[in-house]
């Protein structure tokens, strides 16, 4: 599972998820991506079941972009503990996405298939997305 290999600090305040995401919302690489429209923490299991749910639905087929790291470490205290005595032990890393945030693209594959594949990857995803293409996203702009 993606994890950081080293960080400055062991332990993170929780922070807020307010707002739209200003970097990251655009198809950078592929030709279609899974764009999150609500704010959320993913974990790395879940980043993790749904580029298996890709992989294995394009049978290796094209190429996939993993666009989010998770690099937050969420802390939880041990079930039935005594308030007090600190903060909890590390128990998984998140990654944290805001709304329009691009977490997954997909090129090299047909647009059937790539959409399929990205919708596979949704069901694992704790928050609601939508599937876009380089052309959706473009459109919105005078290039």
């Amino acid at each position: 599972m993606l994890m950081p290999k080293r960080v400055k600090h062991r332990k993170q305040f929780r922070g807020t998820m307010t707002g739209k995401a200003m970097r990251g919302n655009k198809i950078s690489n592929g030709e279609y991506g899974l764009v999150a429209t609500e704010p959320c923490w993913i974990k790395s299991n879940q980043i993790e079941a749904a580029r298996v749910a890709m992989t294995r639905y394009v049978k290796r087929g094209g190429k996939i972009w993993i666009k989010i790291f998770p690099d937050k470490p969420v802390t939880a205290k041990p079930a039935e503990t005594r308030m007090g005595s600190g903060k909890g032990a590390l128990e998984y890393w998140v990654a944290v996405v805001k709304p329009g945030r691009v977490m997954f693209e997909i090129s090299g594959v047909p647009e059937e298939s790539a959409k399929e594949a990205l919708r596979l990857a949704m069901h694992k995803l704790p928050c609601k997305c939508k599937i876009v293409s380089k052309a959706d996203l473009e459109g919105g702009e005078n290039e």
